[in-house]
């Protein structure tokens, strides 16, 4: 089998999935190095950095660069070649070996570049998916999409409310209930508060050095919030990457500001600064009324509880955040829950068409 110096792999990755990779992988084999040139045309809802990231999350060790590219699609048309190629030999300029590819135009675009051309599963036999099917349905998809494509996809779900409103037994019960659903959705992840976690090791500390120690001893410093709410993140993404198309998170870094107003009394630019760079889809705000103040040994403060609820209504209402109030017995607030949960999944994903392929 002939193996070359510098191969080439193009295409839009609109987005990337278990075809593309197999092309890369196939090409790394082949290729003492290997150059992935990804191709975004403005009009498409992904942003080029976005895919660029994707493949380079995917090929560690591939060199990937990104071009716009919003020349017309007409493969039967010199001129129109010619446009593309000098955006492609830009991004590229380094001699071209061999190109890569799962396409018709593979042939074509082999020999403008003076390359073999290699041609991949142009048939889609070994994995029956393209970048159209994803776009049109994505969780009909979802076993094609690696790990940061499904983080990305995933509809973040946030389960948010004062101390002892029932965030835990909702945001469980919610991932049992689509996990239940079987299929895809078998892989529905929950992600738990990290802040509770962090408290915990602080008593345990506390009691270490003083067994009589309680709740009561325990005094938050602002820079602690930072940290709770970064690895409060990295726990979202991790359960992102690896479940189904739907997450559900008992609180999140958004949440994590309030908190902060909570027991510092005041806001911390730096954990408002991290909670804006995830963007969730639908927060559930649980009410404090119909749930008894339970002191499991790591709360305090049943007075706060109507403060801290009109906190978070009036921060998830001025930031423009998507949010319910939930209200009642558990089964109520499930079942109002589940509602609107199905009801963003419904309303789908929406990626843009692509530059039409002129015929």
């Amino acid at each position: 089998m002939t193996r070359f110096g510098h191969g080439l792999v193009l295409g839009k990755f609109y987005p990337p999935h278990a075809g593309h990779h197999h092309l890369v992988r196939t090409a790394q084999a082949r290729c003492e190095r290997l150059t992935v040139l990804v191709c975004a045309a403005s009009v498409e809802s992904v942003p080029l950095a976005d895919r660029v990231a994707w493949m380079r999350d995917e090929h560690p060790d591939v060199h990937v660069v990104g071009a716009m590219d919003d020349h017309p699609v007409d493969l039967h048309d010199a001129a129109i070649w010619d446009a593309h190629m000098a955006v492609f030999q830009a991004a590229v300029p380094d001699r071209v070996d061999a190109v890569f590819s799962s396409e018709e135009y593979g042939a074509e675009l082999a020999r403008r570049f003076g390359a073999a051309e290699v041609c991949v599963d142009l048939d889609r036999t070994r994995y029956p998916v393209s970048g159209t099917a994803v776009r049109k349905d994505p969780v009909g998809s979802w076993e094609f999409l690696a790990p940061a494509v499904r983080g990305a996809l995933a509809r973040r779900v946030v389960v948010l409310g004062a101390e002892s409103t029932g965030t835990t037994t909702l945001s469980l019960a919610l991932a049992a209930h689509y996990r239940a659903r079987g299929g895809v959705w078998a892989q529905t992840g929950y992600v738990a508060e990290y802040g509770r976690r962090y408290s915990e090791l602080m008593l345990a500390r506390a009691q270490a050095e003083n067994p009589q120690a309680t709740w009561e001893d325990i005094e938050f410093r602002t820079e602690e919030f930072p940290v709770i709410a970064r690895q409060q993140d990295a726990d979202e993404e991790a359960a992102a990457r690896s479940g189904s198309p739907v997450l559900f998170c008992d609180t999140d870094s958004f949440a994590t500001t309030i908190w902060h107003e909570r027991y510092m009394g005041g806001r911390n630019p730096e954990v408002e600064a991290i909670a804006a760079r995830t963007r969730r889809q639908l927060y559930i705000l649980t009410h404090h009324e119909d749930v008894p103040f339970e002191d499991d040994g790591l709360r305090d403060g049943p007075e706060l509880r109507p403060w801290m609820t009109g906190r978070f209504h009036d921060e998830l209402t001025s930031t423009g955040r998507r949010f319910i109030t939930v209200r009642g017995t558990r089964e109520q607030r499930l079942a109002t829950a589940v509602a609107a949960v199905d009801g963003l999944l419904a309303e789908g994903w929406h990626f843009a068409d692509p530059l039409p392929e002129r015929r």
